[in-house]
């Protein structure tokens, strides 16, 4: 009979899932009503204007992290790993607070359409924005698994969330300092 792995026996409550998943679709609203129905509160945008670049920068800390993770995982370095994936949650948390802030006093950046970088500023930000939905549950999943000790279960979702979340992080970096340029 082969050993079970510890904690091989548990099962997440579907009710955690569910959970995990309304306060994703909760956030995500949040934000299409900010996107296209809240009025800027600061329509001569004097307050906080830097809020792009510091979400640029949350961005890259949150990739320096998930790459420091990335490595220590792979070097089997289990606490400097969690203390690594923390960080980048730490960073990635901040950012969403700062960006909602930015919407709630700016609104939308209005990029020039007539750029010759609007196109590729475009397809990066639709590309952001659905990988952006698509990575938080997976994000929070692949938390609660690792804290409630199904290391198994955390380790296969982890390779999925890992790149979408790199790729969130990488590209908010470049999107927001593209909204920083603007301003």
């Amino acid at each position: 009979m082969p050993v079970q792995p510890k904690h091989a026996h548990l099962h997440t409550p579907p009710g955690v899932i569910l959970g995990i998943i309304g306060v994703s679709a909760a956030a995500s609203a949040l934000i299409c009503w900010l996107v296209y129905f809240h009025a800027p509160t600061d329509v001569a945008g004097t307050h906080m204007r830097s809020l792009p670049l510091v979400n640029a920068v949350l961005n890259g800390l949150a990739t320096i992290a998930l790459l420091t993770g990335f490595e220590e995982i792979r070097k089997r370095r289990i606490l400097q790993h969690r203390a690594a994936m923390s960080f980048a949650f730490i960073f990635s948390s901040i950012f969403l607070v700062s960006y909602l802030v930015n919407f709630t006093l700016h609104g939308e950046t209005h990029f020039n359409r007539f750029n010759t970088w609007w196109p590729f500023y475009r397809d990066l930000l639709v590309s952001h924005i659905v990988l952006s939905t698509v990575a938080l549950p997976m994000i929070l999943i692949t938390f609660f698994l690792s804290l409630s000790g199904r290391f198994h279960a955390h380790k296969r979702l982890a390779r999925w969330t890992l790149p979408i979340w790199l790729y969130v992080s990488v590209t908010g970096v470049i999107v927001y300092l593209m909204q920083a340029a603007c301003r």
